[in-house]
């Protein structure tokens, strides 16, 4: 906490004074940021006959010692700003450093005596006159800054006095020379010899934190509104873009607005928090100006006329343009943090994780045609608009190519020769898992763990400061948009699955419709004999009115907390297994079609909701290729299709199930079973056409099961899936790359054939070892779940780092495997790590009609978020979906995968500029930081690699 100077006592014939006082705090330990507590005191200057009396009560501190210390070593000796005792925290009036920055003492400070002391600062005389016309006002370097240089002030620069050509000086005559604004004490020049950081600058904005004060100080920065003023436009926008002055009105120290004298009154200069200096009237203007350092607009002093509040939607959208015109052209309130000086250590620490970073690029698929190259696409407001009407079989010819699969991984050849390999997967199964376990070696190392977790520290406490500085005008901005708000911005469920995707009232609702409309209907075959739905019930002995969600027994309770087993068993309605095949499976007696039906229902309540989209995810277990061939003509004979749903497949990893019940022989059996029937419809879609119609439905494949399970984690000397005949599950990491390597295959062949591709994105992180994500880290988009980050800052780190999307589900976490208040969603959010939510099973977790609503509403009222923070993980929902290019170019913005403003449209996604600034000038600044130390670790490598060799 910052220090005040105690003030002489006022004098009795001197006039009120008035002041601005803005508070903050200091980040971190080793990483000093924030906003320190500015204090900037203005007092009238007093009469000649009372200035011998304050010079008297006046005391002098002793002599400071010269100090060198690291700040001289920095090269940080003329920067121009109000600087706090005992740190090197400056603040400058438009939050970045200025271009004269490193330029010395004369373009970049100039030192103002305290008006307290009997002065008046910048160059004002005793009386408040300015400058005399045509006189030079000699610049003198801050006694701070030399004491950095390890001289003693005026050992280096001499008397701390403001001297013309034209001989007259604001000191009264006789009386001793006073302290500068900034003189340091013996305690605090010691302080300043153990830092050595980048000070942390601050964009100060008004005290007044109303929207009515925000806007108005970025209209006395220059900027203009984005709007002509028509003819009938209100009298609050006639005075916002007319009459307004350009003023910005201080506070006194005790929150009183002062009271500002005549036109001809006094008005001390500012000293730098804006480094307002005082300046001669313009011409045409009446009384004095002051100069707002960085912007050179003139500033009147008399006092505005009074403005009324704003209560028109027009002036208040006019408003939030004017902020979100600025967020665009970076000016905001923000913090920037010191750097420190980097070590070898720090160095290499950037090496390690720049190379981590570059093994990724390796693994992962990139499309052939970037968005970038696809930025001429026009927008389609729908799915079908983007890639036509479902379901509509045109014949195609077959691509000449033949393949197989070998070890585990379909190889394509170009003819049966199998002379050219068309496409491979980017590595072998040795190079994925010698990689794997580099990256465990990397993310474990202490430094590694120390600086990860210091900048990841940094990253949660510079959001916080800026929702402290910038909360009032992000939500101004979203005001401005017209027609936006938390409900109407597009939210995609990116992590649901098919079979628990209705709540429980929906689906007993369903049940007894159907008990009472089609009780005859025979639905399964069951102890040698077919049953009816009326029987199947008699047998468990339960009649319609016997039903309520109580016996549905579907819902999760504490029961189930780290009881993956009994989580699964209440997908059985009733407890009954057979219920289950009955209304939740698609392969049965009645080939699905009460799933069917249930499922048209969902997709109509979706349509109806019109923002709200999802990715259901239904299973391919692999158990026998037909299975592709099944669920494809249950998809299309049901005309199952919505533009507002896109289908996923999930694979469970349930090996050692089929393994025991006989029905295969080995691993490479089912990676067969999945993935041959993709190639053969990719080569002729004539061989398979329902199912060359429902992959044009898919967007991804994801990978489920039970995390918890131990397992063996792979090494590189992993037998091949043909030889993977044991009873035992492989590990998740063998699973993945198998799974991704085909994928990879069957991606390069659907691109040479102009169809759509399929992301890879599993269950990772929800339980179980860290080599599950660093194995998704190397091959997947984005991920589900992934709370198990919390506990290596290093891979949260490299998440954040590469914006690998996380789709987290806090209601289903709390019911398995962790409490909701220790869910890390928040801090990664806070820490800027791509995170989207969604609802996982609504069946078993969700209690309302709009799962997804209720999963935003829970986190909002536990976590406290704003309706900046939830249109911001809404957005981050759409990226992390599979839904067409030109679908998110709608939703989102023509350029959606930019960073920052570029990237994102208020009017679409409802989320401000500011807030995409923000995001973006933080992650640039941590990979500029992860690159430079990277390439000064290398270039000492080479350098030694060099002499090693000279010698």
């Amino acid at each position: 906490m910052a220090s005040e100077t105690a003030a002489p006592p006022p004098s009795s014939s001197s006039s009120p004074g008035w002041g601005v006082f803005v508070g903050g705090v200091l980040l971190g330990s080793t990483v000093a940021a924030g906003a320190a507590y500015l204090a900037v005191r203005y007092g009238a200057s007093a009469a000649a006959a009372d200035a011998p009396s304050r010079a008297g009560s006046s005391r002098r501190r002793p002599p400071r010692l010269a100090s060198g210390g690291r700040g001289a070593e920095n090269g940080h000796a003329g920067k121009a700003g109000l600087n706090r005792a005992g740190t090197d925290l400056y603040y400058y009036a438009n939050g970045v450093v200025p271009e004269n920055f490193e330029d010395g003492a004369e373009a970049s400070l100039r030192a103002s005596p305290s008006p307290r002391h009997g002065q008046a600062g910048g160059g004002w005389d005793g009386t408040g006159r300015p400058p005399r016309p045509g006189s030079k006002v000699a610049l003198a370097l801050s006694p701070r800054m030399a004491t950095q240089q390890g001289q003693h002030p005026e050992q280096a620069f001499g008397p701390f006095e403001l001297e013309s050509d034209t001989g007259f000086t604001d000191q009264p005559a006789g009386l001793p020379r006073s302290r500068p604004t900034n003189e340091l004490s013996e305690s605090e020049a010691a302080a300043m010899t153990d830092q050595a950081s980048r000070p942390a600058t601050l964009y100060t904005g008004p005290a007044d934190r109303s929207n009515q004060a925000a806007a108005g100080y970025l209209r006395n920065q220059g900027f203009t509104f984005p709007t002509m003023l028509s003819g009938n436009a209100s009298p609050g926008q006639q005075q916002l873009m007319q009459g307004a002055p350009r003023f910005v009105p201080p506070l006194a120290l005790d929150g009183r607005a002062p009271s500002m004298s005549s036109a001809g009154s006094s008005m001390p200069g500012v000293g730098s928090a804006g480094a307002l200096q005082g300046m001669p009237a313009a011409p045409g203007m009446p009384g004095q100006q002051v100069m707002v350092g960085s912007f050179p607009a003139a500033i009147p002093t008399p006092a505005p006329p009074a403005m009324g509040t704003i209560t028109t939607a027009d002036a208040m959208a006019t408003e939030g343009r004017i902020i979100e015109d600025a967020a665009m052209h970076e000016q905001y309130v923000r913090v920037i943090t010191p750097e420190p000086v980097p070590t070898e250590e720090t160095e290499e620490v950037c090496y390690l994780l720049r190379q981590c970073l570059d093994m990724r690029g390796r693994w992962l698929f990139r499309p052939a045609l970037s968005p970038e190259q696809l930025a001429d696409m026009p927008e389609a407001v729908t799915v079908t608009d983007a890639k036509g009407e479902p379901f509509v079989w045109q014949p195609q010819e077959p691509i000449p190519c033949c393949f197989e699969m070998v070890n585990g991984v379909v190889r394509v050849w170009g003819d049966e020769s199998r002379e050219q390999e068309l496409w491979a997967p980017p590595g072998s199964p040795t190079d994925f898992f010698s990689d794997m376990h580099w990256m465990l070696k990397v993310i474990s190392q202490g430094h590694v763990r120390t600086f990860t977790h210091h900048r990841l520290l940094l990253l949660e406490q510079k959001f916080n400061l800026h929702v402290m500085l910038n909360a009032d005008k992000e939500f101004l901005a979203q005001k401005s948009a017209p027609h936006r708000d938390f409900y109407n911005v597009r939210k995609v469920d990116t992590h649901v699955h098919h079979s628990a995707c209705m709540h429980q009232k929906h689906l007993l609702r369903f049940i007894k419709s159907k008990l009472k409309k089609e009780p005859d209907e025979v639905v399964i075959f069951r102890d040698g004999k077919y049953l009816t739905l009326r029987e199947v019930f008699e047998s468990l002995n339960l009649t319609p009115y016997d039903l309520n969600v109580d016996t549905l027994d579907v819902h999760a309770d504490k029961n189930i907390f780290h009881r993956f087993d009994k989580f699964n068993l209440k997908y059985n309605p009733f407890g009954q297994s057979r219920l289950r095949e009955i209304f939740i499976k698609q392969d049965n007696l009645i080939h699905g079609r009460f799933l069917a039906e249930l499922t048209q229902e969902v997709l109509l309540d979706l349509e109806a909701s019109k923002y709200q989209h999802t990715e259901y995810r239904i299973s391919i277990y692999g158990r026998k290729p037909v299975e592709w061939d099944t669920l494809a003509a249950w998809v299309v004979q049901n005309r199952l299709y919505s533009d507002n749903n896109v289908w996923m497949i999930q694979v469970p990893r349930l090996y050692n199930v089929y393994k025991e019940q006989g029905i295969i022989e080995n691993f490479e059996q089912l990676l067969s079973n999945i993935f041959l029937p993709l190639f053969e419809v990719t080569q002729d879609p004539n061989s398979h056409p329902q199912l060359h119609l429902f992959l044009q439905t898919v967007s991804g494949f994801d990978l489920v099961d039970d995390e918890s399970k131990p397992e063996r984690r792979p090494n590189k000397h992993m037998p091949h899936p043909r030889d993977w005949s044991s009873k035992h599950n492989p590990a998740y990491a063998y699973y993945s790359y198998y799974m991704y390597a085909n994928l990879y295959v069957l991606n390069k062949m659907r691109e040479a054939r102009g169809l759509n591709t399929f992301s890879f994105r599993p269950h990772s992180g929800e339980a179980g070892d860290i080599d599950h994500l660093v194995s998704t880290f190397l091959l997947c988009e984005n991920i589900a779940h992934g709370i198990n980050l919390r506990k290596s800052p290093s891979l949260q780190y490299l998440y954040y780092i590469a914006q690998i999307g996380l789709c987290m589900s806090p209601l289903s976490n709390n019911s398995l495997f962790l409490d909701y208040h220790r869910n890390p969603f928040p801090t990664f959010f806070a820490r800027g790590l791509s995170v989207s939510l969604s609802t996982d099973d609504p069946l078993q977790i969700h209690l309302t009609k709009e799962p997804l609503v209720e999963e935003y509403s829970v986190a909002a009222q536990v976590w406290k978020l704003s309706a900046t923070d939830l249109c911001e993980v809404a957005r981050n929902s759409v990226l992390h979906s599979g839904f067409p290019h030109q679908v998110k170019m709608h939703w989102v913005h023509t350029h959606y995968w930019k960073l920052g403003p570029e990237g994102n449209d208020i009017q679409k996604t409802n989320v401000p500029a500011l807030r995409m600034r923000f995001r973006k000038d933080c992650h640039v600044e941590e990979t500029g930081l992860l690159m430079m130390g990277a390439a000064n670790h290398a270039a000492r490598l080479r350098a030694k690699e060099v002499h090693s060799l000279a010698e």
